[in-house]
């Protein structure tokens, strides 16, 4: 099809197609993982096919269906099952409240819902408004469970699979900085995307182990462990939910290989007591993603695993993996990486967004490949704003340096104007966490009659005594011109998170317009 990059690891049209294979290729070998509850790849295979032919007898192909679920095995049968009866998947944060689903929800259509047991009074409220015909329960007492065909000789193989083009996920993004939207993404998009990671950063095939604390109804654990696990043959051990006492337990007693986290994650882990001493012999791996990374905070992890985390850069729109580090080459300290195989990358101006820019130019970052969405779903003012001349205009601020590795120096909409001057919170966030008191630090604006905006830091401080506002002004200063120097520091226990683990920059903001000094 159009845009066909060559030289790249085997592309299936779609991954149901990676997971027919795998189960051809491997159907003993362990695919799933849940607590004590484990499935091979024919299992895996039989429950998919299961569960596609009552989506397919509900006459959902060709349709939308909404997922509102939590991490579990289901919902990994549940997104293959989805795409296997050529329905487009439309995942959801279970965590959401009615307001924040609904607008996704009239926006999306669904025909039908797929949720969590505990979730049915929010989920029957909705279908009220919405008039949605068929609701799906899964759960072990009012629901039902999707693992119940997994010894059904009858459903060894998937036949009508996804043609390349077809809708493959509807995903909303851009819910925290403004309306969400559902950027839309076929099946080659997908597809390639994932043989365009494996080009830079290769799994081996039957053999990895990967731990999946992250959300899965979010792209990045789908396309860095959901995917990428069947791609390789390899066991996605799945935790229901993000703990760093479960985490250093999983990485000794299950032989982990690979680790997909975020910043949050890999800080909470390296301030844990008792992580310095987990057993680290058979992960090799980790990566990055959903935030940039403080390089301080590599390097720590770095030392005390001997095995590196290569940092990504990604966007719900672009499929979503952009660059990396590479396994096989040279890795950055707070570089994003290469873009991967097919994929171009730029720099341009912040103003038309036409004019290239020279190395180390900060300015917005657009990207050209065959991974990038089709547009947003019924924003067709959004999508040429988004994609133009074959561009995708991602609204982050980046530089390339002279070898074409991408550095991240935040969105375009976080940028300050202080006095005149362009000044990005992400420089001024990576000074901070270069300080050994600082454990977190993140940096937004407040407007200012004098001066514009001024920056303002939120600090989560460590345990080291000596330290205030003023002596981290000094230190400030030695590392940043004066009007980058944050006009206030808030010290805090902890920096509010979003559902996928990015720091809430707009509740800060908000705290920032309304407080003056010192502690919150």
């Amino acid at each position: 099809m159009p845009g066909t990059v060559r030289n790249l690891p085997k592309v299936f049209p779609s991954v149901v197609h990676a997971l027919v294979d795998a189960a051809a290729r491997s159907p003993e070998q362990e695919a799933l993982t849940f607590g004590m509850e484990r499935l091979n790849y024919r299992e895996y295979l039989r429950c998919v096919a299961g569960f596609r032919h009552e989506l397919k007898a509900l006459g959902l192909s060709g349709g939308r269906v909404a997922l509102l679920m939590g991490n579990s095995i289901d919902i990994c049968i549940t997104m293959f099952a989805i795409h296997a009866a050529r329905a487009e998947a439309v995942p959801l944060n279970p965590a959401y409240t009615i307001r924040e689903l609904l607008p996704m929800l009239e926006d999306a259509e669904p025909a039908a819902i797929i949720y969590d047991e505990t979730l049915d009074d929010m989920v029957r409220t909705l279908a009220g408004r919405l008039e949605l015909k068929h609701l799906i329960s899964i759960g072990e007492n009012h629901g039902r469970r999707l693992t119940v065909w997994r010894n059904r000789e009858d459903l060894n193989t998937l036949e009508e699979l996804p043609a390349d083009a077809d809708p493959a996920t509807l995903q909303f993004t851009g819910g925290t900085t403004g309306r969400a939207k559902g950027a839309c993404i076929n099946h080659y998009s997908t597809s390639v995307n994932l043989s365009q990671r494996e080009a830079v950063l290769p799994a081996r095939d039957d053999m990895e182990r990967m731990l999946c604390v992250m959300p899965l109804f979010h792209c990045y654990a789908v396309a860095m462990c959901l995917h990428a696990m069947v791609y390789r043959r390899g066991t996605l051990l799945i935790m229901p939910r993000y703990h760093p006492q479960a985490v250093i337990d999983a990485l000794a007693l299950e032989k982990i290989t690979l680790f997909a986290g975020s910043p949050t994650i890999f800080t909470g882990l390296l301030n844990y007591p008792g992580f310095a001493e987990t057993d680290f012999s058979n992960l090799y791996l980790s990566s990055s993603g959903s935030a940039p990374l403080a390089g301080e905070v590599l390097k720590e992890w770095e030392r005390i695993t001997g095995t590196p985390i290569l940092e990504g850069y990604g966007q719900t729109e672009a499929g979503p993996v952009i660059s990396f580090n590479p396994l096989h080459g040279v890795r950055k300290p707070t570089s994003v990486g290469i873009p991967v195989p097919g994929t171009e990358v730029q720099v341009v101006d912040l103003q038309a967004g036409t004019r290239v820019l020279d190395t180390g130019q900060k300015g917005e970052i657009r990207i050209a490949g065959p991974q990038i969405m089709q547009g947003y779903h019924n924003r067709p003012d959004e999508t040429r704003l988004a994609l133009r001349d074959g561009w995708l205009y991602t609204g982050d601020i980046g530089e390339l340096d002279e070898e074409g590795y991408l550095y991240i120096r935040g969105r375009k909409k976080e940028m300050l104007i202080v006095s005149g001057y362009n000044v990005f919170p992400r420089e001024i966030e990576e000074v901070l966490h270069r300080n050994p008191f600082v454990v977190e630090a993140a940096v937004v604006a407040r407007n200012d009659s004098y001066r514009g905006e001024l920056p303002i830091a939120f600090i989560v401080p460590g345990t080291q005594q000596g330290q205030d506002e003023e002596t981290l002004r000094q230190y400030c200063a030695e590392h940043l011109a004066p009007y980058k120097i944050p006009a206030e520091f808030h010290f805090v226990e902890h920096l509010p998170k979003t559902a996928v683990g990015k720091v809430d920059k707009i509740s800060l903001t908000q705290k920032a317009g309304k407080t003056t000094h010192g502690h919150l």
